[in-house]
């Protein structure tokens, strides 16, 4: 992974760089340019157009209840495609473009779906859940922590409840 890292890091700057010199001697200086800060505009503007898109797609399946899926994907591969665009150079902008077509979006969601799939079955990838906070929230209290049963329902005591506190202040419960 490493090793194709620095591969890309290398080798595709300098394809970048000989591309811009081949084109700037063949169109000139200005054109070239123009060619460059082109693409990133009308790509910023086509990233942040399906960005939204996608973003609000992820939104109505979150309303729905239901967990996105290829929704995550086709977002990732936008900001992917941002950051691209950001980047100055024409292979680089060529991709960033190509990724922002949803037929070309949708071949590549499918791939990386794959693999990440192949990856976990594998064991190489690992999914880990971001959980519900910090400080142990949304866990139960182990035993003997001190910390008491905050589940009124299962016979614990809740200690915001009216009675139960201890610093005399004013509670805004919302």
């Amino acid at each position: 992974m490493l090793g194709r890292l620095f591969l890309l890091f290398t080798l595709v700057p300098l394809a970048e760089l000989w591309l811009l010199l081949r084109i700037g001697a063949w169109v000139g200086l200005l054109p070239t340019l123009a060619l460059v800060v082109g693409t990133g505009v009308a790509g910023a503007w086509l990233a942040r157009r399906e960005g939204t898109r996608c973003w609000a797609t992820v939104q109505t399946e979150l309303r729905a209840g239901r967990v996105p899926g290829e929704e995550i994907l086709h977002a990732f591969l936008v900001l992917a495609a941002g950051l691209l665009l950001i980047t100055p150079g024409i292979l680089t902008d060529l991709t960033g473009l190509a990724l922002l077509l949803r037929p070309v979006r949708r071949l590549a969601v499918r791939s990386l779906r794959r693999r990440l799939e192949a990856g976990v079955r594998s064991g190489n990838v690992r999914i880990f859940g971001a959980g519900s906070g910090g400080f142990g929230a949304g866990r139960p209290p182990e035993p003997g922590s001190g910390r008491p049963e905050r589940d009124p329902a299962r016979g614990g005591s809740d200690p915001g409840a009216e009675g139960n506190r201890t610093g005399g202040g004013r509670v805004i419960e919302m």
